[in-house]
């Protein structure tokens, strides 16, 4: 059994990766939450709930008591200056926590992603926190995007909001970028909740870099595997590196489908730079993830791209 806290546990990520851990029926769970009125599941096996304030280090320091692993799924857009989730590694090692896995959860490399540039601050909080001797293991927990988007609007996990990319099979399109044919990692989010439900248990030292590839294929090849599947050509807009580098977007269509965490006034920006920022990301190569996690676990089968893509638009086109 292991003492579980889960940060930011209200989450939709989070709470897929809570089903998974709950599912063993092996451990301990305490989701921490700044709201007392966050929605209390009072059935799943071993999850209590706990307020707490990441301003007080002290309380912080006391509520992970032994405590072996802390999941961190805290919202970076409402984290300024990632305090509370300084905070909270601060107060992990302070309270002897062995291993720490802090709000990764998608790519290799915050680059052309304004909104997760806190990401890359986090990491470097956590290398120094061990610079001078180790105090803290932990692993950065990255699966690329998330395979059901590419299912979207169809919702394929409990909790996952479908969201768009710039692969949208359903509606039979997609963009590109001008001269690049990057490496895209898609993972389902139950597999990467799967991953994370094993290595609460795994009895060698994380790996810092935790790589989670469920598929990883040349953009081209995706697009491919997306007109099988719906059975035709797909419209393909290009744009320019260059233009995405001073945030010019010239394409027939935009992303339509918002994060909750996202407010209507700042929807229509948002989806412009999530557009931009995941062209100019994927072409700089942020969501070609290594395969740490893949090596670690090989009796893990992850969901195959082609026949997830298959069985979700054969009985939903």
């Amino acid at each position: 059994m292991v003492q579980i806290v889960v940060a930011g546990g209200s989450g939709e990520v989070a709470q897929e990766v809570i089903n998974a851990l709950v599912a063993t029926k092996k451990h301990d769970i305490t989701i921490f939450s700044r709201k007392v009125t966050e929605v209390r599941d009072s059935n799943r096996h071993g999850v209590t709930w706990r307020q707490v304030n990441y301003e007080n280090k002290v309380e912080l320091v006391a509520a992970l008591q032994g405590v072996d692993t802390v999941l961190s799924f805290i919202q970076l857009l409402h984290d300024p200056g990632n305090k509370a989730q300084k905070s909270l590694i601060d107060a992990a090692v302070i309270a002897g926590v062995k291993r720490f896995a802090p709000s990764e959860w998608g790519s290799c490399s915050g680059v052309g992603m304004p909104w997760w540039t806190g990401k890359d601050e986090v990491k470097e909080y956590l290398r120094k926190v061990n610079e001078n001797k180790k105090v803290l293991e932990y692993c950065l927990f990255q699966p690329g995007l998330f395979l059901n988007y590419l299912a979207t609007p169809h919702k394929t996990s409990k909790h996952l909001t479908p969201l768009n990319t710039f692969i949208d099979i359903h509606n039979r399109r997609a963009i590109v970028v001008e001269g690049h044919d990057p490496i895209m990692t898609f993972t389902t989010i139950q597999d990467m909740a799967a991953v994370v439900a094993q290595a609460v248990e795994f009895e060698g030292e994380w790996p810092v870099v935790g790589g989670i590839r469920g598929n990883s294929l040349p953009v081209s090849k995706i697009i491919e595997i997306a007109e099988q599947v719906r059975g035709g050509p797909f419209e393909v807009d290009t744009v320019k590196f260059e233009d995405l580098e001073v945030g010019n977007l010239t394409t027939s269509w935009k992303l339509e489908a918002r994060h909750h965490s996202v407010t209507d006034e700042e929807a229509a920006d948002m989806l412009k730079g999530v557009l931009v920022g995941m062209l100019l990301s994927s072409a700089k190569g942020a969501w070609n993830i290594s395969d740490e996690w893949n090596q670690l676990l090989p009796d893990y089968r992850f969901t195959d791209m082609s026949q997830f893509l298959g069985e979700i638009w054969q009985e939903k086109a």
